[in-house]
């Protein structure tokens, strides 16, 4: 562990270590996995790649170290390079690379490219964020969650793409944990091949890694991440999983380390992967503050589940005593305090929190009076305690103007968050915060009628759309943030067509939907 915490510290940073002369690749391409940029600060941003000539057989990568070079230009030519330098790519860490490029300009845009031998890179366009004092016009973000490789093509990516975002953040199940592995995503899902040992998560990411339009959008701009589920094991809580398993908190350190070999992130600590924070602040100067969180890690088990298993189940309120347990939490409560800290001592105009699941409650059957419903208990609603802990921390912090970003559901969702979010709306419960939930980039959903239901029966929950894939693109202004809801025409059509499906407004100082 000591010998794995020295390896990261000094790839994060960039040190150049000792290498020894590795074997060429034969010819092969070794940036097959493309680049990326991300965690930007108004003087830095985090630069990754990973050196991998066959992304199918990770097994015949020579077990040594790689010395690699990298740029970063303030032009697309690279006339005006900015920073410059190398760094090894170690087998421990699968080769990766993470390059946190300090002293950089802030508010301004970035071109990066790594080289190996003759062999040079894709370029990337990366930025880094506004200065801190600075109310920038806009911000254009694009939102993105849920990219299973079996059920479609990844064409909301080349859309991301095509948008070209000022910041894409991707809300978790950058991939999911089984399926067969195709250079071509397949027709119908398969289940096997499940991950579960370090080289396994590591071969799942670099063959999400190979589809050129999932790289694309990495090549835009730079990106803040946060995972979920299926990056380990579905519906997993803190360390137990839905087989109870002894050896799951070995498998999560394994899958946590596969993450952090493939994303381009900074963690906060450099102590091994049993545990790793990633919840995290980013300031787009006055007008955003992001508030990244992590409701996996520190959650407590799902209530009420299914005799002999963990994970989730969908229990009547009444019928679970355990829900109601004030004790219980999805952040952990360090991350609770951290959340609170961050949203007392923003003074940006938009307090965004990028978080994995619906917070709205969503009853999967009506309400008529206090204590009923049927809720899905891997989602906010199977923690009401937790939820609100933390509406009621936006409401007490006074943040401005709080947005909540949302994924895991695979539905597009536009809802209104109450302060006592199981009571109607009122002059005594008013709105705080406004949602807006992603639908998948393929993984599929419900069907449209029953979302319907779904937003008739809980009225805070204003629009749902199940039946179809892609991304949420968020114009943010100093007066107002606009959400367009972006969904595929075909997600098994890799040329897919894409149209918005529903717009709306949220007013600066107007907590609420402003139209659709």
């Amino acid at each position: 562990m000591q010998r794995r915490s020295l390896l990261l510290a000094a790839l994060s940073s960039g040190l150049v270590l000792p290498v020894r002369a590795a074997p060429p690749g034969n010819g092969r391409y070794p940036f097959s996995l493309g680049v990326a940029s991300g965690s930007p600060l108004p003087d830095s941003v985090v630069l990754w790649t990973r050196i991998l000539y066959d992304p199918l057989n990770a097994a015949a990568m020579p077990q040594a170290a790689f010395n690699v070079r990298w740029e970063l230009a303030e032009d697309e030519a690279f006339r005006r390079i900015a920073a410059q330098g190398s760094a090894a790519a170690l087998p421990a860490l699968a080769h990766s690379l993470h390059i946190d490029v300090k002293g950089l300009k802030a508010g301004r845009w970035y071109w990066y490219r790594f080289m190996l031998d003759d062999a040079v890179s894709p370029v990337g366009r990366t930025r880094t964020a506004p200065a801190p004092g600075e109310m920038p016009d806009a911000l254009k973000l694009a939102v993105a969650s849920c990219q299973h490789w079996e059920f479609g093509y990844y064409a909301a990516h080349r859309h991301i793409a095509a948008a070209t975002p000022d910041l894409v953040a991707f809300l978790g199940d950058y991939i999911y944990e089984w399926g067969a592995y195709s250079l071509e995503h397949p027709a119908r899902a398969v289940r096997r091949n499940e991950s579960f040992t370090l080289a396994e998560y590591r071969a799942r990411y670099a063959h999400y890694k190979t589809d050129p339009d999932l790289q694309a959008s990495h090549h835009a701009a730079p990106w803040i991440l946060t995972w979920d589920d299926h990056e380990v094991a579905n519906d997993y809580g803190g360390l137990r999983d839905e087989l109870l398993s002894g050896s799951f908190p070995e498998r999560r350190a394994a899958a946590y380390q596969a993450w952090y070999e493939h994303q381009p992130v900074r963690l906060a600590q450099a102590s091994g992967f049993a545990d790793a924070r990633i919840y995290e602040r980013y300031d787009w100067g006055r007008l955003a503050r992001f508030h990244v969180l992590d409701n996996r890690q520190y959650r407590s088990p799902q209530a009420c589940p299914r005799p002999g298993r963990g994970g989730s189940s969908s229990v009547y309120r009444n019928a679970c005593a355990v829900l109601a347990d004030q004790r219980r939490t999805m952040l952990g409560m360090p991350q609770e305090r951290w959340l609170k800290e961050g949203l007392e001592g923003s003074r940006a105009r938009w307090n965004i929190l990028a978080q994995q699941t619906l917070m709205a409650q969503s009853s999967q059957v009506p309400i008529h009076q206090a204590g009923d419903g049927r809720f899905w208990t891997d989602g906010w609603d199977g923690y009401p305690a937790a939820r609100q802990r933390l509406l009621d921390a936006l409401r007490s912090s006074r943040a401005s103007n709080p947005l909540v970003l949302s994924g895991d559901v695979h539905t597009f969702y536009a809802a209104e968050l109450s302060q006592r979010p199981t009571v109607q709306q009122s002059r005594s419960n008013p709105v705080i915060a406004t949602e807006f939930c992603g639908t998948s980039i393929t993984s599929g959903s419900r069907p449209q009628a029953r979302t319907e239901e779904y937003v008739k029966m809980n009225p805070h929950i204003k629009y749902g759309r199940s039946d179809k894939r892609g991304f949420m693109l968020l114009d943010v202004r100093p007066e107002r943030t606009t959400a367009l809801f972006q969904g595929l025409d075909n997600v098994r059509e890799k040329a897919s067509g894409i149209r918005t499906l529903a717009s709306f407004d949220v007013r600066s100082g107007r907590p609420g939907l402003a139209g659709g």
